[in-house]
């Protein structure tokens, strides 16, 4: 059994257990790095369903994506090092699953001593493979810059083009701070819809936005960064 470390004070010590079947041990032993506590949940399922030999171990600081809107990435480097140091204690490698600080979370690697992954970077990798028009829809406008950055690396470390479309979903943001859940994610699946025509992939630049996938209508990939970030640190451990 592993405890999850988290800074939120919100969150109940029931919450913060996370299960592990005992026939695994001992496992690798994979850190997450989250902004929000809502990624909990969503990672220990996948986890379960595609990672059964690995255990996670979760740590929370919603004050590093706080702070990252206001100031820029950059401004919160010492911090998500510090953060990544604490996350990594005992880790074979560590995932950053904030899309807005994940390219911070990368570059401080070395200092922490473990692999660090963005979990945005394989999603990116996948998008660019779909074709050269590739759309990023985003709810918070902090995460816009660093995503598109990452799929234009992504696109020339393949040798391929890249036309990066962006769109900021109005509102979204807003029903996920509320916790409307069914808002935020319709809102998404909208924007998406009205976004694909005339692209090769939409890319979801958020965790969070990961279940509206299954609500969109459109025939064009629409590619979310938990499972397919999850799956990339794996091959590290």
């Amino acid at each position: 059994m592993a405890i999850t470390e988290s800074r939120n004070r919100g969150i109940t010590e029931e919450e913060l257990i996370v299960h592990t079947d005992p026939a695994t041990a001992p496992a690798p032993v994979l850190a997450l790095l989250h902004t929000s506590p809502v990624h909990i949940p969503v990672f220990e399922a996948l986890r379960e369903r595609d990672h059964p030999a690995l255990t996670l171990r979760h740590h929370v600081d919603e004050t590093l994506l706080a702070r990252a809107r206001v100031e820029g990435p950059e401004a919160v480097g010492d911090a998500v090092e510090a953060a990544l140091a604490e996350a990594a204690a005992g880790a074979a490698a560590v995932l950053c699953t904030c899309s807005t600080i994940g390219g911070v979370a990368e570059a401080r690697a070395a200092a922490v001593g473990v692999p660090v992954l963005r979990v945005d970077r394989p999603m990116a990798a996948a998008a660019v493979a779909e074709g050269p028009a590739v759309a990023v829809v985003a709810t918070v406008e902090s995460t816009l810059a660093p995503t598109v950055a990452l799929v234009e690396e992504e696109a020339a470390r393949a040798g391929r083009a890249a036309d990066v479309r962006t769109v900021v979903v109005p509102g979204a943001w807003e029903c996920f701070e509320a916790g409307d859940q069914e808002g935020y994610l319709g809102l998404v699946a909208g924007a998406v819809d009205a976004v694909a025509g005339g692209v090769d992939a939409v890319l979801l630049a958020q965790a969070s936005m990961a279940e509206a996938v299954g609500r969109v209508t459109t025939r064009v990939p629409v590619l979310a960064s938990p499972r397919l970030g999850l799956s990339g640190v794996a091959r590290l451990v």
